[in-house]
């Protein structure tokens, strides 16, 4: 069988995905949609026509049973394949595209996003938890921030690292600093707020890259199910979710929430007015209110 990994086309696909600024769950996730065209079809991907990946995606929608997302994946992965590593400019790549998915995201409430980090038993990933669940951070910005990134005087951190490489300023609530400055006297790395541990938990004050994906997701799971969190979907993301949903409830305006967050467009910060009970009862008694008074021809 064709091992697309460890081919030439592979690694030159892969160090043009790193040149144009993508992130390393991207890269990944792209050169895995080829990988899974290449065995489907047992040859390299250069050699695969036009109309055999209009087939293979056929196949995927109709007998696979593929997601929209996924769909969204593999049309990314081939666009980008095609296009900007072989120089193909195909018309079906410009009409493959996944429809929007409406599924809302997990929310946790602010008692079981304690719940669960009451259950977290290593200091190191408490702290990331905190970080990430009280300033809104995606996983990958929380495990890459830096010593410098810390602004005590303003109560601000600088996310140099987020998704689409756009820096933004986000609020430190001041329990957070404090637990980060505790945090930190235990390694006093110079450079990572959460360097690797390594296995004995000795690596820390001289490690040169933060803490695993890996580490910290398996972490967050544990705790999950010793909180007993039942609900679907929860995963570190939730607590970015969760952030935005619990401001909302507590009347932080929208528009600063989307900045906190680093959204480009309004409409991604809308969705969390669909998972807010913030006004709902008020709205309710004023529409009970409106409608008050009507007699069935009994009365």
């Amino acid at each position: 069988m064709y091992q697309f990994y460890e081919s030439d086309l592979c690694r030159q696909a892969s160090d043009t995905l790193i040149l144009n600024g993508k992130s390393e769950s991207t890269r990944l996730a792209y050169l895995r949609q080829v990988r899974l065209l290449s065995d489907f079809y047992d040859k390299s991907p250069d050699l695969i026509i036009e109309e055999e990946i209009r087939r293979y995606l056929i196949h995927k929608k109709t007998k696979t049973g593929w997601s929209a997302s996924s769909m969204r994946n593999a049309h990314g992965a081939f666009r980008y394949f095609y296009q900007k590593v072989l120089d193909r400019d195909w018309r079906t790549l410009a009409l493959i595209k996944g429809e929007n998915e409406r599924r809302l995201p997990a929310i946790l409430s602010v008692a079981e996003v304690r719940r669960v980090l009451d259950q977290v038993t290593r200091f190191h990933n408490l702290a990331y938890f905190v970080a990430v669940y009280s300033m809104g951070l995606r996983l990958r910005e929380g495990l890459f921030l830096q010593v410098s990134d810390i602004d005590s005087d303003r109560n601000l951190v600088h996310v140099h690292r987020g998704k689409g490489a756009k820096d933004r300023y986000v609020p430190l609530p001041d329990d957070t600093l404090i637990l980060l400055r505790k945090y930190w006297t235990t390694h006093r790395n110079p450079v990572w707020l959460f360097p690797a541990v390594g296995r004995g938990e000795t690596t820390a004050p001289n490690a040169e890259e933060p803490m695993s994906r890996s580490s910290v997701q398996g972490a967050f799971r544990r705790a999950r199910f010793k909180a007993g969190i039942t609900k679907r979907y929860v995963s570190i993301h939730t607590l970015r979710h969760s952030y935005a949903t619990h401001l909302l409830e507590n009347g932080v305006h929208i528009r600063a929430i989307q900045k906190y967050l680093g959204h480009t467009q309004l409409e991604t910060t809308m969705k969390y007015l669909h998972l807010t009970s913030y006004g709902q009862k008020e709205s309710v008694k004023r529409v009970n209110a409106v409608m008050r008074g009507w007699k069935s021809e009994n009365d």
